[in-house]
């Protein structure tokens, strides 16, 4: 894995070739974000009381569905390793409303930087885990067979980590959390924290254990969890996720568009003004408190995307706007992004199929101009009924290969040409077809 470090050092222009990997297009909108991910990287080399007062330029992302917005704000997250959540800005309810309070967005962009660095630090600890996990497990083959007894524990440590005796069955405890998941009420209703009852009275509810009999296999994976979790420092993980989530955060909130526009004062929409004035703390830099510890929202990096095709940018509320002060506007895709889609990424659609398909033998030949037809019927029914962005390639690319999906089985060690033709062949009757094109394609 790369270091954490030196990707947090990479420069706008690797950070932009990096995202030409996977999306195509989008010149303008990955600019952006590299700039801002690269400021991160500044601010934190910025030396005195000044860093504190450097605060990330929310970005504003303008665009139809299917062209990219979450791919490149996902993409850039796992760029820099950093925490990052996507929510619908649509699912949240003003104060006074049944619904999601906007505070959860932020304490699950919390539980997602906890379980990146409980990963990292599982790592560290990974070697003295395992050696431990062998241990016990020998213990419980000497307890659970006089036979195994008989022999040295060397040999036994031996045959253990060799995997010889993983179907050997074993008695072992294991611990049950009886203690059920707490769901807290807040001032704008039931919000999930996930507070444990052992976690606030310790030892007054201790655990209880249950006898298990399973294999070797399945006892080295239940005691090397259960070393690792005692290896690992709570705290430090606590206090390194508090950490990354408020310097390294990323918060994508989709279907801005949603909770734009002026209310009417009746209706399931009177609470969108309400729900940007209660986001509105959380962008300009708040306390939320966690299950974890208090997290500052100051530099998290907010990136906000809609449509912005019925409603305008205008009708946020004025403070929305000026929380966003970076907007840049994603063009629609072209028949020939299209095409470059289907092909240039890394993970582009051909190689996944081509790969879904090789686990059983068959070969797929994706022609030049089967692939050109595909971005062609692509690009048609886009523009003749809703335009759903590169959503509309997995559609057809599913039509297409239904049939040799369906026989891959029985056509082991076959090579199987997509050419213009068999494209044509696949969609021919649903192509003629409007009514029945709507709704399969």
């Amino acid at each position: 894995m790369t270091d954490r470090r030196e990707e947090l050092s990479l420069t706008p222009r690797e950070v932009l070739s990096e995202l030409d990997r996977y999306i195509v297009g989008q010149a303008a909108a990955k600019r952006m974000v590299a700039i801002a991910l690269r400021n991160r990287w500044r601010r934190r080399n910025v030396e005195g009381p000044l860093r504190d007062e450097i605060t990330p330029k929310n970005i504003l992302m303008i665009g139809p569905t299917g062209v990219g917005k979450t791919e490149i704000a996902r993409r850039l997250a796992k760029l820099a390793h950093a925490p990052f959540v996507k929510v619908e800005a649509s699912k949240y309810t003003e104060v006074g409303y049944v619904g999601r309070d906007v505070d959860g967005m932020v304490r699950d962009l919390v539980e997602v930087a906890v379980g990146m660095v409980k990963a990292e630090e599982a790592e560290k600890v990974a070697a003295r885990a395992r050696a431990a996990a062998v241990d016990r497990t020998v213990e419980a083959l000497v307890r659970s067979d006089p036979e195994t007894a008989a022999q040295p524990l060397d040999v036994l440590k031996q045959r253990v980590v060799a995997g010889e005796m993983n179907d050997r069955q074993v008695r072992i405890d294991v611990t049950e959390s009886q203690m059920p998941l707490m769901s807290v009420f807040s001032n704008a209703g039931m919000e999930e924290i996930g507070l444990h009852l052992q976690d606030m009275m310790g030892s007054a509810f201790p655990r209880k254990t249950k006898t298990r009999q399973v294999t070797v296999r399945e006892a080295m994976i239940v005691f090397e969890a259960e070393e690792r979790d005692r290896l690992l420092d709570a705290d430090k993980v606590n206090a390194l996720a508090l950490e990354r989530a408020q310097n390294s955060g990323i918060i994508f909130i989709d279907e801005m568009d949603k909770i734009a526009g002026r209310e009417s004062g009746h209706g399931p929409d009177v609470s969108r003004e309400g729900v940007q004035r209660d986001l509105l703390p959380i962008v300009e830099g708040t306390q939320v408190t966690t299950k974890h510890g208090v997290v500052r929202t100051d530099h998290i990096l907010f990136i906000a995307a809609g449509a912005f095709h019925v409603t305008k940018v205008a009708d946020l509320i004025p403070e929305m706007q000026g929380r966003f002060p970076i907007r840049v506007e994603l063009s629609s895709l072209s028949r020939d992004d299209f095409q470059r889609i289907l092909t240039e990424p890394d993970n582009s659609l051909v190689k996944q199929y081509q790969a879904l398909l090789a686990t059983e033998g068959v070969k797929l030949d994706f022609q030049d101009d089967g692939i050109s037809t595909i971005a062609d019927v692509a690009a048609e029914l886009n523009g003749r009924f809703e335009n759903i962005g590169a959503r509309r390639l997995h559609t057809v690319m599913e039509k297409v290969l239904e049939e040799v999906s369906f026989h891959a089985s029985d056509c082991r060690g076959q090579a199987i040409p997509i050419s213009a033709a068999y494209v044509r062949e696949r969609l021919g009757d649903i192509l003629k077809d409007d009514d029945l094109s709507r709704y399969i394609l």
